[in-house]
């Protein structure tokens, strides 16, 4: 999965877990630039009675580096509080919710919104409500209608959302952790020879599934670094962005009387730039540690990401099949078209109109080029699909993203960096067959853009 108890501390602390981060250019507000954080992920929506939502004893922060160090210049800080209304019923709503304030429910969730801009502090809001969790067609019979008045316009010019959506990222994670199994490749022949022998179609194994999302839409000018102060128009243009949370460093438990108190200073524990690089890149032994570190660091895993184990897994699953990747990885040379996508951005030159290039500090960022404008046509395989607007240029919610890394590893981007590599001719069609069509709630065309989250009573439908 692009982040879903990508390491081993953390799949034990899903309200820490940071599962897909998201940055793109609004479609709908060019002006502004949209983030997007899923935490608390695999949700099946029948959760009750204790429905899922953020911790409040975790610090959920979205990151801005505008200057190429590695380091967050513009922080969105969310921090949450619980509060029970009728102490003495265990459900989580006794009638139908049809406000935010409505009395029926019992156990509702509030945030404040901090942003820290070179380390200054400035409380953009306070006690903000969440929606409640998508329960059912009688608990929450207008749901739309609590998620438009969950989503404010604050008077520094952010939009902001806080709650629960439907996840949006698709996968056939039985297939791939399979030993790299690929369904739809049953259909892929080269030179006339079938090359993969799996069968059947491919399934989204996170459809049905809800996240907890932090959504800030954000003007441009307020995260920009100025090009006087930063160089090249093109250089100001261009963000990278991450999300982090942390807990205290020390938990106390209570006894029946006292309540479990932390105490210390913030750790951070989860943290997410671009999607699957801690899952399929950094290996098991350092992933606790990957978690723990800002992107400033990530230098420390560059050579995971020069010679990365897929790559090296793909000719051995698959013999016959990637000769000129299998040769490129017995030459033991450095993947400096991974280390461009991933660590640096790809600086100008390489791609005929495009740079997202931050600097010579290798980080793990999603880079954002914010002056390329949305297409009114996005192609789910971005970049590499000649959608410049695409990933690995940020990331939009349907983006093909597993499609997209798993051909550039095995080798189509090679040539981007060595004009004399051929990639296979397998490479191009690597995927594992799904597509944005796969994903059940649709996605919105407006904020918060990911789809409605999937109610308990319908989901899964009866007749499965």
């Amino acid at each position: 999965m692009s982040s879903h108890r990508e390491a081993p501390e953390i799949a034990k602390d899903p309200v820490a877990d940071s599962s897909d981060l998201y940055a793109f250019v609004s479609p709908d507000k060019p002006d502004t630039v949209t983030l997007i954080a899923n935490y608390v992920p695999l949700q099946l929506p029948s959760g009750g009675p204790n429905f899922f939502e953020f911790g409040d004893d975790v610090r959920y922060e979205i990151h801005i580096d505008n200057d190429g160090d590695g380091q967050p210049d513009v922080t969105y800080r969310f921090e949450f509080t619980t509060e029970i209304t009728n102490p003495n019923s265990f459900l989580y709503n006794t009638g139908p919710i049809d406000s935010l304030d409505s009395k029926n429910w019992n156990r509702r969730q509030f945030y404040s919104l901090t942003r820290v801009t070179d380390g200054r502090e400035h409380r953009l809001a306070h006690k903000l409500p969440c929606p409640p969790c998508n329960v059912g067609p009688l608990s929450t019979p207008k749901y739309a209608d609590l998620v438009r008045q969950a989503t404010y316009t604050l008077s520094t010019g952010e939009r902001v959302f806080a709650g629960q959506r439907a996840d949006g990222f698709f996968v056939d994670l039985g297939a791939i952790f399979d030993l790299g199994t690929l369904r739809p490749f049953q259909q892929l022949h080269v030179a006339g020879k079938k090359i993969f022998k799996a069968e059947g179609e491919p399934v989204n194994a996170t459809d049905r599934m809800n996240v907890h999302s932090l959504a800030v839409q954000v003007p441009l000018k307020q995260v920009r670094r100025r090009a006087s102060r930063y160089g090249a128009a093109d250089a100001a243009s261009v963000l990278g962005v991450w999300t982090s949370a942390s807990r205290r460093q020390v938990r106390v438990l209570g006894d029946r009387v006292a309540k479990d108190t932390s105490t210390g200073p913030f750790t951070q524990v989860s943290r997410l730039g671009n999607p699957l690089f801690n899952e399929v890149i950094v290996p098991m032994s350092k992933k606790d540690l990957w978690n723990s570190l800002p992107p400033s660091e990530d230098k420390r895993f560059a050579q995971f990401v020069e010679r990365p184990e897929l790559a090296a897994l793909l000719p051995a699953l698959y013999p016959d099949v990637f000769p000129n990747l299998d040769k490129l990885n017995k030459s033991k040379k450095a993947r400096a078209d991974l280390v461009a996508i991933l660590l640096t951005g790809v600086p100008a030159g390489l791609i005929d109109g495009f740079t997202n290039a931050t600097g010579d500090v290798q980080a793990d960022m999603l880079r954002l080029n914010t002056a390329i404008a949305p297409t009114k046509r996005p192609d789910r395989f971005g970049v590499l699909g000649g959608d410049l607007a695409g990933f690995p240029n940020g990331r939009r919610v349907g983006d093909d993203v597993v499609s997209i890394a798993l051909r550039a590893i095995a080798g189509v981007t090679v040539p981007l960096v060595d004009k004399t590599f051929r990639p296979d001719a397998a490479a191009g069609a690597v995927t594992p067959g799904l597509s944005a069509a796969d994903v059940t709630a649709p996605f919105l065309a407006n904020f918060p853009y990911l789809g409605t989250p999937y109610d308990g009573f319908n989901n899964p439908p009866a007749s499965s």
